[in-house]
C-alpha cells in the first residue's frame, strides 16, 4: 500500500445550507475540468483516490477538515457536479440507502458512456468487492455506510467508502483505484484513513495472511461436516491452554477469537463447497460469506494449520512522528531526530557535491580561455 495519511473524522450533526452547497458544486465543477483538461481522467481519477488530496480537495470545496462529512458530502457534491458527463467521470452510489443503488448507477452510467457489458460488469463486480472486502475481510469496527464509484468513460474507477465505529463515534475512510489494483484481497487499497490503531486488527488483505487466505480456501474445500469438527477443535483449543499460540499476539485478538460463532450458517458454508471456489476472492464472492465466515475460517486456519492472519490494523497515519498532543500518538523524540539528522546528512552530501560541481566549471571554463 502507498502512503496515506490519517485524519480523526468525528460524527459531525447538521446539513449544509443551500447557498455553500450551489457554491460547492459550482467549485468542484471547476476544479475537475481543470484536473481533467491538464492531466486527464486517468489522474482526476488518481487524485481522488489518494486520501491527503481528497482531503485537500473537500477543504478547498469549504468542509471543516475532519468532518465524516467530507468523505459523504464531497461525494455528493462530485456527484451532481459531475451530472452532465462532459469531464467524462460520473459518480455511483452515495450514503445510505443511495450506496444501495451503486449497481444500477453502474449499469445507467455504463450505458451512457457507451461501454461494453463485459466492461459494465467488470466494474459492478468491483464495486461488490470493494464492498465486501471493507466489510468482512478488513474487520477493524468500522461498519460501512458509505460506498461510492466514481466511474469513467474508458472503464477506469475509483472507490470511496467510510465506515462508523459505532463506540467511539469515529469514521474511517477507504480509497480504491482500478489503476493500481493487482488484486482485491492482496493490499487493494490505495489507502486507508484513521487517526486510531485499532490493536486487534484482523487484517485478511494483508500479505502477511497469504497462507492464511490459501488454508482458508482449502478448509471450504473440506465440505461443512468436517469444517464443523475443525471449528469445534480449533474452540477447544481456545479455551484451552494458549501458551502455545498468543504469545506476541494482542489481547484484542483473542478477544475477536472468542468471540467467533459457535455455530455458522451451515446452508452458506455447503453452498461455498458446492461452488469450490479456487481462491480467496472468490471465496469472498459468494453470497453469504461475511465477516463470522471469514473470522471462523481464520481461526481454524491459524489454531489447527498453523496459518495466522494478520492482526496489523492498515490504517496510516500522516502524522510521522506523532502528535504535540499526543494524538494520534505521543511524539516519537528518538526518530525524529534520526530523521532529522539523516537529511541533515543529505543536504551536507548535496551542497558539497555542488560546491565541487561549481570548483569543475571554474577550471573547465579556465582550460577554455586557455585555449582560445
Amino acid at each position: 500500500m502507498s502512503f496515506t495519511g490519517a485524519v480523526e473524522l468525528p460524527l459531525h450533526e447538521g446539513g449544509v445550507p443551500r447557498w455553500l452547497i450551489a457554491r460547492m458544486r459550482r467549485l468542484a465543477r471547476a476544479i475537475m475540468a481543470v484536473v481533467v483538461e491538464e492531466k486527464g481522467i486517468e489522474e482526476a481519477l488518481r487524485r481522488l483516490s489518494d486520501p491527503l488530496w481528497f482531503q485537500a480537495f473537500s477543504c478547498v470545496l469549504g468542509f471543516d477538515w475532519n468532518s465524516s462529512g467530507v468523505t459523504t458530502v464531497t461525494c455528493g457534491v462530485l456527484r451532481a457536479a459531475l451530472e452532465d458527463s462532459s469531464l467524462g467521470l460520473k459518480v455511483a452510489g452515495g450514503k445510505g440507502l443511495r450506496s444501495r443503488r451503486a449497481l444500477d448507477d453502474i449499469e445507467a452510467i455504463g450505458e451512457e458512456f457507451r461501454l461494453s457489458s463485459s466492461t459494465i460488469e467488470e466494474v459492478k463486480r468491483a464495486s461488490r468487492l470493494a464492498a465486501k472486502v471493507d466489510n468482512a475481510a478488513v474487520q477493524d469496527g468500522y461498519a460501512l455506510y458509505h460506498h461510492a464509484v466514481i466511474l469513467s468513460e474508458h472503464g477506469t474507477w475509483a472507490v470511496v467508502q467510510q465506515g462508523m465505529n459505532a463506540d467511539d463515534k469515529t469514521a474511517r475512510r477507504y480509497h480504491w483505484l482500478s489503476l493500481s489494483l493487482r488484486s482485491f484481497v492482496e493490499e487493494p487499497h490505495s489507502g486507508i484513513v484513521g487517526d486510531i490503531a485499532r490493536e486487534a486488527v484482523l487484517d485478511m488483505t494483508a500479505k502477511y495472511s497469504e497462507g492464511c487466505r490459501r488454508a482458508c480456501v482449502d478448509v471450504v474445500s473440506e465440505g461443512p461436516i468436517k469444517v464443523r469438527r475443525l471449528l469445534a477443535e480449533a474452540r477447544r483449543k481456545l479455551k484451552g491452554p494458549m501458551d502455545a499460540w498468543i504469545e506476541g499476539i494482542p489481547l484484542g485478538v483473542v478477544t475477536i477469537y472468542r468471540f467467533a460463532p459457535d455455530s455458522l450458517n451451515w446452508e452458506v458454508l455447503k453452498r461455498a463447497y458446492e461452488a469450490r471456489p479456487r481462491s480467496y476472492e472468490e471465496l469472498l464472492e459468494i453470497r453469504g460469506v461475511g465477516p463470522s465466515m471469514v473470522r471462523a475460517l481464520a481461526l481454524i486456519a491459524d489454531l489447527i494449520y498453523g496459518e495466522p492472519p494478520s492482526w496489523r490494523d492498515p490504517v496510516r497515519f500522516s502524522f510521522a512522528f506523532g502528535g504535540k498532543d499526543g494524538v494520534p500518538r505521543p511524539v516519537d523524540r528518538g526518530l525524529m531526530d534520526r530523521v532529522i539528522e539523516h537529511l541533515e546528512g543529505l543536504l551536507e552530501a548535496a551542497e558539497l557535491e555542488r560546491k565541487e560541481k561549481l570548483r569543475a566549471l571554474e577550471r573547465l571554463k579556465g582550460m577554455v580561455v586557455r585555449v582560445r
